[in-house]
């Protein structure tokens, strides 16, 4: 199993905390209100950790659970001690009226994280094309983009204990297109489906 730090408190962190402890993962959760994530760890049981903010996270993979302008500033912050670390962005960068993106480059929140990380850790793009309800009951597919294979590796293995499937679409420079693909969701949730109790998947043909 792995060893997981989420940054974050909110409703993503409790429910990607929330797994990984049912699937038998070692969770750390910081927060900057320090209390807040000694709430969140006492919630989540399972022996999680609160780590204080800013510090090195434990965990071998770090979750930034926070909105997407947050996310590159925090990375920044935390700079060296994140090194030797996988990065997992899972921020959705939408426009005030959820159609587009709130950046206009062909970029993503995930490759300007990379920017400001430190040398020796990698970023993954993950968990933005799926909404937190399905993430807390549902077993979907999660498409995930990065450049360090072995760091992929992990991430998979992280999300196969969460009971779901992990699918690889790519380099780095793919989580701009998955930045599209959460944008998609909120489009069909809105018109073609008209509710969020769905996911983005991968339909096989037998052979």
């Amino acid at each position: 199993m792995s060893s997981i730090s989420i940054i974050g408190t909110g409703n993503m962190a409790r429910t990607i905390g929330a797994r990984a402890i049912a699937g038998g993962n070692t969770v750390e959760v910081m927060g900057r209100d320090h209390s807040k994530a000694a709430d969140l760890a006492k919630t989540l049981g399972g022996g999680t950790t609160a780590g204080e903010w800013g510090t090195a996270p434990a965990g071998d993979i770090v979750i930034v659970a926070l909105l997407y302008d947050g996310v590159v500033p925090v990375v920044a912050q935390y700079g060296d001690a994140l090194a030797g670390k996988v990065i997992v962005d899972i921020s959705n960068p939408f426009n005030s009226t959820f159609d587009g993106l709130a950046h206009t480059a062909q970029t993503s929140i995930a490759q300007e994280a990379a920017k400001v990380a430190p040398a020796g850790s990698s970023v993954v793009k993950a968990f933005n094309t799926v909404f937190r309800h399905i993430l807390e009951k549902g077993r979907p597919d999660v498409f995930i983009a990065g450049d360090s294979a072995q760091a992929k590796a992990g991430v998979e293995a992280f999300i196969t204990s969460l009971g779901m499937r992990p699918l690889d679409v790519g380099g780095l420079k793919m989580a701009h297109w998955l930045e599209g693909a959460g944008l998609v969701t909120v489009g069909l949730a809105n018109h073609g489906v008209g509710n969020l109790d769905f996911a983005l998947g991968v339909t096989e043909l037998p052979a």
